[in-house]
């Protein structure tokens, strides 16, 4: 497990490690933003990647160019995921293909060339990130085999790809920002009426650039560089925009899941980090507190509803929401009127501090979380809950 910060070079090292030693599992990586994917490998190979800020869109784009038969709306899953849901396997990307396949919707060949892409994408985003951390884990990939991508070629290409985007100096913008019109009056006088109102359409805010590389069927590095004297002159600005709602919707139980087995309290924690979810499992359970993890921010209140915890951390960035609108609607749910709510953030400021106390959460904590701090919160806020209960 690596604890330091690595360049993007020992990281491509560490792959072609993996590959020699033909391992199966897991990588985990995170960025300083607190950006995160994970690697899924099978024998050294990669099978599939996911995570990042975009995952859905990074879906949408890939299935669009490479299955343009298939109607984006029809392939979803439902039961297919309720087994998975809960597995360390849980690449719905894979399962979705998957499923396209055996409905005859997708070919075998076009489920590659659709992982390739996907995997090429972060790849690049974990390249263009410069230092991340990362950690293996060695398991059992249940995943479908639909590709069996070679390290070191996938990696050589995706620096190739870098390369040129350094040279063409953009390296410091990134794909996953949406274009949006800053200046309309400056960038009308300076562009004919034709590209103006082609720009307005374009430039709505709504689309990432690499979104609209699929719609102008040009490669994502020129059309930043077709808009760089835009961008440099202030006229056209880079946002960032949320991710589009998953295309998975595991099925509901028939009855509420049971809590996890012991006697202690019981502990929820709403964040869509596997590494963080793993943490605050390990540091909870082996002080006696039952646990259990939520990281579809989207089925947070239908999860906690179900099991009714006695304490909730709560993570304050998520790709579909955000900790303040679930803490809010949670304090109006009767049954979490006076649950200790804990905001999870790595960005410790007044402003988050005061919007936190305003929706009604109990406390805040910084990541990355260490034992002691959690277990010193969780013993506080549960002891102050118990003397409310008792008045």
């Amino acid at each position: 497990m690596m604890t330091e910060p690595i360049a993007s070079h020992d990281f491509i090292s560490h792959l072609n490690t993996l590959k020699q030693e033909r391992f199966s599992g897991q990588l985990l990586l995170k960025s300083p933003v607190e950006q995160e994917w994970i690697v899924y490998l099978f024998l050294g190979r990669i099978l599939c990647a996911s995570g990042g800020n975009h995952t859905v869109r990074r879906w949408y784009r890939a299935l669009k160019l490479h299955c343009p038969q298939v109607d984006i709306q029809q392939l979803k899953l439902s039961a297919v995921l309720s087994n998975a849901s809960n597995s360390s396997d849980n690449c719905w990307e894979c399962h979705l293909l998957n499923a396209g396949i055996e409905k005859q919707q997708i070919t075998r060949e076009q489920a590659g060339k659709t992982i390739a892409a996907i995997v090429s994408e972060v790849m690049f985003d974990i390249t263009q990130a410069m230092h991340v951390t990362y950690q293996s884990k060695t398991d059992n990939i249940a995943l479908p085999q639909l590709a069996l991508l070679d390290p070191g070629q996938l990696l050589s290409e995706v620096q190739q790809v870098w390369q040129l985007w350094q040279k063409a100096k953009v390296a410091d913008l990134s794909p996953n920002k949406a274009a949006v019109i800053n200046q309309p009056e400056q960038l009308q006088e300076q562009v004919s009426p034709a590209v103006y109102q082609n720009l307005t359409k374009l430039l709505d805010g709504q689309r990432t650039l690499r979104d609209l590389s699929v719609v102008m069927n040009r490669d994502a590095k020129d059309v930043v560089c077709s808009l760089l004297p835009y961008i440099q002159a202030g006229l056209v600005e880079l946002i960032d925009i949320p991710d589009l709602a998953p295309p998975v919707a595991p099925a509901a139980p028939a009855t509420p899941p049971s809590t996890p087995s012991g006697k202690g309290p019981l502990i929820a924690c709403i964040d869509d980090s596997p590494l963080v979810c793993q943490s605050m499992e390990q540091i909870l359970t082996a002080n006696g507190y039952r646990f259990f993890a939520v990281q579809d921010s989207l089925r947070a209140i239908a999860g906690l509803l179900s099991r009714k915890p006695d304490l909730i951390f709560l993570d304050l960035v998520m790709p579909n929401t955000n900790g303040y609108e679930i803490c809010s609607q949670l304090r109006k749910v009767s049954a979490f009127r006076i649950t200790p709510i804990i905001i999870l953030t790595g960005n410790d400021g007044i402003i988050d501090r005061v919007r936190a106390k305003i929706v009604g959460a109990s406390d805040f904590l910084s990541k990355p979380v260490d034992a002691e701090t959690v277990l010193s919160v969780t013993s506080k806020h549960l002891n102050s809950n118990s003397l409310v209960e008792d008045l």
